[in-house]
Parts: structure tokens; C-alpha cells; sequence
């Protein structure tokens, strides 16, 4: 049985689980830079959002260069923003030679995140999450997102070398993860978005299927920006326990179309969690759960990781909306 569906049936309602991490930075004044390359700073961040928010589960900070850093990119770390691949280092299949599998307790700040998780498993009473990159974007961080792109239709079989590759790199890093004590894995992998159903199957769903077939017992978890509706059944067919969509994806109108897959989200992070009034955000949030209401595969969460600045009384608020009887 899908692992998370045992989960909410344990719990015996709707979780409620925003996409929290960066906003608890602000409760020690720390920056992004200093949470995401301090495994201390990190864990304390967390640990705040635990006391403050009464959430189901947490996850660690959400960084998707972390894998592109240990294979030996160079990244541009601005002090208050997520960090970005500066240069990208994979000119062609044949550099592969070079590079080799890191190792998630040593290479990059990859032993930050499996430190950041340990802690949280020993100290939170709730589901841990942790994240690893999709092997489609991990290989646009790479070669650059274009190239990625252009391969896909003019040089498949090179790609599918790099693709097979890169999986091989995020089996590692979710392996460590898992065993550090994340009950949760989620696969990242926004570049995905621009593929056809057909394109997604090929070059992302069969190694995601791959990735999630390697780990051992954990709830797994795929989220792709965006909307994402027309390649929905062609997620769930990776295997993914759970679907994590952002705002734009009408989750009423397609839950039924992947019955044995929990859905996942998705109140809209900036325009209502971020910029909306408390108010506004409770309605909304109460607004998504009547229109789930009756469905037993549905998270209550958010499209996306919510903003730094995201104000505190509307996480207050969608928690309580989330808590509220209907």
C-alpha cells in the first residue's frame, strides 16, 4: 500500500505541511548563505518552525545546487537569495570520464543537509522530509538548462549517458539522506516542466523510477513547478507516492485522474502566502480544503517553498485553516 496514504490514515485527518525552511531563518536573524552552508544554523531553523507551527512534517532548506557543487560546478552564493550554478562545467558526454560519484559524507556541502537531517530525526517528534535533485535538472546545472534542451531532440543517446549518470550521483546522496532519518524523499525537478509527456517518460520518469526503486523504506515524494497537469499521470507513473503541484495545477479537477497517488499542495506561496493578508490566507486555504474535501489522498500544503519574507501570521493562519473543522 502507498506509504503515504498509511500515513494520513494513521493520522486520521488531512496533514498540514507548507513548504516551510527559509522563513524560520528569521527567527535567529541568520541569512540564507549562513543557513544553507551551516548544518547548526540549519537544524535551528527548523527546530524554531517545530515550536512555533504546529505542521506534520518538516523538511530540510531547499537548495538545488547542492549536487551540481560536490560534481565540482562552480556556484554564485548571494548572501540573502538561493544560490545559482555559475558556471556550468559539462561540455560533452565524453567528460563523464572525469567526473566520479561524490560522497554525500564528504563532497560539497552535501554532509550539511545528511547533518541537518540526523539532527532533526533525533530531536523532532514529526516526519522528517529531505530533498535531492531531479536527474533532468541536475544535468541542466550541468551543461546549462538549453543545452540539456537541445540534446533531448538532436543528441538523446549522449544524454541518456549524462542522465544515467547523474541518477547514479542522486541514489548516493538520497541513500545517505534516507539513512541519516528522512522518512520523506522528494525529488526536485522544475526543468522537467518543459517536456512533453512523451519527453518526460524518456529523459526523467525512467530515472526517477530508478532512484526510487534504489532507496529503502521512505515515503516518496516528486515535485515539479509549475503546471503541471498534462504531464500528471506520466509523474505518477515514476512511482512517486506522492505528487507535490504548484498553484497553477486545479487539484479538484485531477485528483481523480491518479486515484492511488496522494496529491500534495497547493496554496499559492507568493501571491497569497506571501503578499495576501491573514485573513486572505485562511479563506483560501479553507477554500482548497472544501474543494478536497472527501478525498483521503490529499496533503494540505503549499506550491512551493514559501519565500524568506513569507509574515509568520499567515503560516499561522494556513495552519489554522488546515486544523479548522469543516
Amino acid at each position: 500500500m502507498n506509504k503515504i496514504v498509511e500515513y494520513i490514515n494513521a493520522l486520521g485527518r488531512t496533514p498540514v505541511i507548507p513548504l516551510l525552511g527559509f522563513p524560520g531563518l528569521k527567527f535567529g536573524g541568520n541569512t540564507i548563505r549562513q543557513g544553507l552552508t551551516d548544518a547548526e544554523i540549519q537544524y535551528r531553523a527548523i527546530e524554531e518552525l517545530a515550536n512555533h507551527f504546529e505542521v506534520d512534517a518538516l523538511i530540510h532548506l531547499m537548495d538545488l545546487t547542492v549536487e551540481a557543487e560536490a560534481l565540482g560546478a562552480e556556484i554564485h552564493f548571494p548572501e540573502d537569495a538561493s544560490p545559482s550554478v555559475k558556471v556550468h562545467p559539462l561540455k560533452s558526454v565524453e567528460q563523464l570520464k572525469d567526473l566520479s560519484v561524490p560522497d554525500p559524507e564528504k563532497d560539497g556541502r552535501m554532509p550539511i543537509f545528511i547533518e541537518t537531517v540526523r539532527r532533526m530525526k533525533e530531536n523532532l517528534s514529526i516526519p522528517v522530509g529531505a530533498y535531492v535533485i531531479g536527474p533532468y535538472t541536475l544535468a541542466g546545472e550541468m551543461m546549462k538548462v538549453e543545452n540539456t534542451l537541445k540534446a533531448t531532440i538532436k543528441d538523446p543517446d549522449p544524454l541518456k549517458e549524462i542522465l544515467a549518470f547523474m541518477a547514479e550521483v542522486i541514489k548516493v546522496y538520497a541513500m545517505a539522506l534516507v539513512q541519516a532519518g528522512a522518512d520523506i524523499l522528494t525529488i526536485l525537478e522544475p526543468t522537467a516542466s518543459m517536456l512533453s509527456p512523451k519527453q518526460f517518460d524518456e529523459f526523467s520518469g525512467a530515472y526517477i523510477k530508478e532512484i526510487y526503486d534504489s532507496l529503502p523504506e521512505c515515503m516518496t515524494v516528486l515535485h515539479i513547478c509549475g503546471n503541471t497537469t498534462y504531464i500528471l499521470k506520466a509523474m505518477a507513473a515514476t512511482g512517486a507516492e506522492g505528487l507535490s503541484l504548484d498553484t497553477p495545477v486545479k487539484l479538484h479537477e485531477v485528483i481523480d485522474m491518479i486515484p492511488d497517488v496522494v496529491l500534495i499542495g497547493n496554496v499559492d506561496p507568493v501571491r497569497v502566502m506571501l503578499q495576501g493578508s491573514p485573513e486572505k490566507v485562511y479563506e483560501n486555504t479553507l477554500d482548497l480544503r472544501r474543494k478536497m474535501k472527501g478525498h483521503k489522498n490529499f496533503i494540505l500544503s503549499t506550491g512551493c517553498d514559501l519565500p524568506p519574507e513569507t509574515p509568520f501570521e499567515n503560516i499561522e493562519a494556513f495552519v489554522k485553516a488546515g486544523r479548522a473543522n469543516l
